[in-house]
């Protein structure tokens, strides 16, 4: 992997950078043993000092996807070396759940994109539509996944749900699990995993009230079960509502973070107008 040193890292060693980024000890581990480290050209420790501008490349640590090719590409809304925001469509799944699976997103994106490692970061629902974003490396991949847990990924959502009166902004604080009565579906429940919705605004129209949330953590399902256990559910919803349509109006609407290596915002929104 290459990587210019951005000026907020000047005059760390490599090794604290890393550090400073959460790439875990395992990974930080292979890069000291390693011979393969070059600052500027020149073979260089992990603890040698860095400086603005610094061209440093760190070996690979030999991971690879093994997902096969779709021979069908997909929309890359943003990418540099390191990451790519893609739009996932309805009815696609995010990753195959068996290797011999090849109509999944990650399955038109190892043919769209030329990389050895391509895994999503965060995923979405088969019926969810929108931005997801992956990792090109797995070292960016380890400081995403940080980032994700720390709440340093904003997504924010669009769902439509069956009413003409405003929801005020709100925080659905409710725990989800599996819900052992009915396969594939979650419910609130006190023994479920924590878990956290906000409602930021909602806009109403002549069809459908259009919410505006943020997750705080990603559970399956959870927008959708929140949703339907303060008594909205997702317009199009099977599975929480009472549709007989596979039309889920939930989307992915918007991402946002600050770029582990680049150090600049990234801001990928979709145009409600096309949802």
């Amino acid at each position: 992997m290459k990587v210019n040193i951005h000026e907020n890292f000047d005059g760390m060693t490599l090794e604290d950078m890393l550090k400073s980024l959460h790439v875990p000890k395992k990974e930080l581990h292979f890069l000291r043993m390693s011979k393969d480290i070059t600052i500027n050209g020149e073979q260089a420790p992990l603890n040698a000092p860095i400086h603005t501008g610094d061209a440093v490349v760190l070996p690979d640590t030999g991971a690879e996807s093994q997902y096969k090719p779709s021979y069908r590409t997909c929309d890359v809304l943003y990418e540099d070396r390191y990451l790519a925001v893609l739009f996932k469509p309805r009815g696609v799944k995010t990753h195959p759940n068996q290797m011999n699976e090849t109509n999944t997103l990650m399955n038109h994106a190892v043919y769209t994109i030329e990389s050895d490692y391509l895994e999503p970061v965060h995923r979405l629902d088969q019926e969810t539509k929108g931005v997801i974003l992956i990792a090109k490396n797995p070292l960016v991949k380890k400081m995403l996944d940080h980032m994700l847990s720390e709440r340093d990924i904003k997504r924010t959502y669009i769902a439509r749900v069956d009413t003409k009166k405003r929801l005020e902004p709100q925080t659905i604080d409710a725990p989800i699990a599996k819900n052992p009565k009915e396969r594939n579906k979650y419910h609130v429940t006190s023994k479920g995993k924590a878990a956290v919705t906000h409602v930021i605004e909602s806009r109403v129209t002549p069809e459908y009230c259009e919410l505006e949330i943020e997750l705080e953590t990603g559970r399956t399902h959870q927008i959708r079960v929140h949703l339907a256990h303060v008594g909205f559910p997702v317009i199009g919803d099977p599975l929480y509502g009472n549709s007989t349509l596979r039309d889920l109006q939930l989307f992915s609407y918007r991402i946002e973070f600050i770029h582990p290596l680049l150090q600049k915002t990234v801001r990928v929104e979709l145009d409600k107008e096309t949802l």
